[in-house]
């Protein structure tokens, strides 16, 4: 029978409160049926929790956004999500509808 478990990674760019707000994340998606792990690849969603505080923080979700293309058009059911304060910026919502329309 193969495996029916669904699989979360969630990673967590930023403050204090992001890291928090990712433990209530993870115990949201688990009441769902998630089991947290630790690698992208086998992943049924990914979750970047963002921060838009640093600039560099920044570059690197577009970056890694970039390399998530890959396993999003191997395995077209991967649901890649984007939270955080990034998300909420208009200017950096339209640039992810932009330089991703693939992933959304």
């Amino acid at each position: 029978m193969p495996d029916m478990k669904k699989y979360v990674y969630i990673q967590t760019f930023g403050c204090q409160m992001n890291e928090r707000d990712t433990e209530t994340l993870a115990g949201m998606l688990e009441d769902l049926g998630y089991f947290q792990i630790d690698a992208q690849d086998n992943a049924d969603m990914i979750i970047l929790n963002t921060c838009c505080v640093r600039e560099t923080a920044e570059s690197k979700v577009f970056g890694l956004l970039g390399r998530l293309r890959k396993l999003k058009v191997a395995n077209p059911n991967l649901i890649i999500g984007v939270c955080g304060c990034m998300p909420q910026q208009q200017d950096v919502a339209k640039k992810f509808v932009i330089a991703f329309p693939l992933l959304i």
